[in-house]
């Protein structure tokens, strides 16, 4: 019986030990074979290049016409046409306006028998020198010509008659540049003062979009610097232009004033709203796309390959033009990156490259 028992005992500690042994053999599955039966993740790639990058600085602003000129009525009066209507076309030069020129012209033609009148007594009072007139003394000439010319009341005449033909010429309105009218504000019939605005001219050869940009960029700016402005009612085409002023002032809100240049475009009125994009080249900047960049706990983080895994990299980002960043610190020039599905992939996690 004692026999028996310690033979059963002895049974059960073989037994208890076979059990432990494969429960160890499971506990100390390696690592590696673990990770071997996870599914590597597909992702595509791209390389940490060293290259020209082309930061975008991003304003908008109002677009204005290459000039604005006022036509102005000089003198007072009434209207008695009024030869344009807002949108026209006009060449400078053309008569846009007539005033009443009915007192003018009479002070014209009083000024210009008046000065018939003082040559006439010029003349005879000439003849009285006539020896002195036909000598070679050009110096006393002039003095007794000018004499003359006073005594006559020819001078004052002449100077009458300018401002008789100035008084005339002023009952006229005339386009001071080539361009389009707007804000027209009389009408045949009106009755206007003195130096009183008529109608705004616009230059339209061209056209001027007035951008803010932050202080803190425009050292990145300068004349004659490529943009392309992208007008509020069509955002899909570019129009070129380039950058033609700089304000040297900074304004309360730290912002510059930026001026840009664009051609005409029948598309385009002044006031009209716009976007400018201005290019500035940056050389020799570490770039990977866009895509490559993820953020962990608020932190800029880009995945590169190593062995077939993901390598998590913390990185210190620079310039941003919306396909590609610039990275300062954290990342190796040449890496392979990891442009998707990285949005929840883990350090050390094993990746599949997909050929595009």
């Amino acid at each position: 019986m004692k026999n028996s028992t310690l033979l059963l005992f002895g049974f059960l500690i073989v037994l208890f030990s076979a059990c432990k042994e494969d429960k160890e053999k499971v506990e100390e599955a390696p690592t590696e074979s673990f990770r071997n039966e996870v599914a590597a993740t597909e992702v595509n790639v791209a390389t940490a290049e060293r290259k020209s990058f082309d930061y975008l600085i991003n304003a908008t602003g109002k677009l204005e016409a290459g000039a604005e000129v006022l036509a102005v009525i000089e003198q007072a009066g009434y209207l008695l046409e009024v030869n344009v209507r807002e949108g026209q076309f006009v060449k400078k030069g053309d008569v846009i306006a007539t005033l009443d020129a009915t007192e003018a012209e009479f002070r014209l033609e009083k000024a210009k028998i008046s000065l018939r009148n003082a040559n006439a007594e010029y003349e005879s009072q000439k003849m009285g020198f006539e020896t002195l007139f036909s000598s070679d003394n050009e110096a006393q000439k002039a003095v007794v010509d000018e004499q003359l010319r006073a005594k006559s009341g020819l001078f004052l005449s002449e100077v009458e008659l300018k401002e008789a033909q100035m008084a005339f010429d002023r009952s006229v309105v005339k386009a001071p540049i080539s361009g389009q009218v707007a804000d027209l504000k009389y009408k045949a019939g009106s009755l206007v003062g003195a130096s009183t605005e008529l109608c705004q001219i616009l230059g339209t050869n061209e056209f001027i979009l007035k951008v803010k940009v932050l202080e803190s960029e425009i050292s990145l700016i300068s004349i004659n610097q490529n943009a392309e402005v992208y007008p509020i009612s069509n955002t899909q085409t570019a129009l070129s232009g380039r950058v033609t002023g700089i304000n040297p002032k900074v304004d309360e809100s730290g912002l510059v004033q930026v001026s840009i240049t664009l051609a005409a475009n029948k598309n385009l009125l002044p006031g009209m709203n716009a976007r400018a994009i201005i290019r500035a080249p940056q050389s020799n900047s570490l770039v990977v796309p866009k895509d490559a960049l993820v953020y962990r706990s608020g932190r800029a983080v880009v995945f590169s390959i190593e062995n077939k895994e993901s390598k998590w990299n913390y990185v210190e980002v620079g310039k941003d033009n919306g396909e590609e960043v610039e990275i300062l610190e954290g990342l190796e020039e040449n890496s392979t990156v990891i442009t998707s599905n990285n949005l929840q992939l883990a350090h050390q996690a094993p990746v599949q490259i997909v050929k595009e």
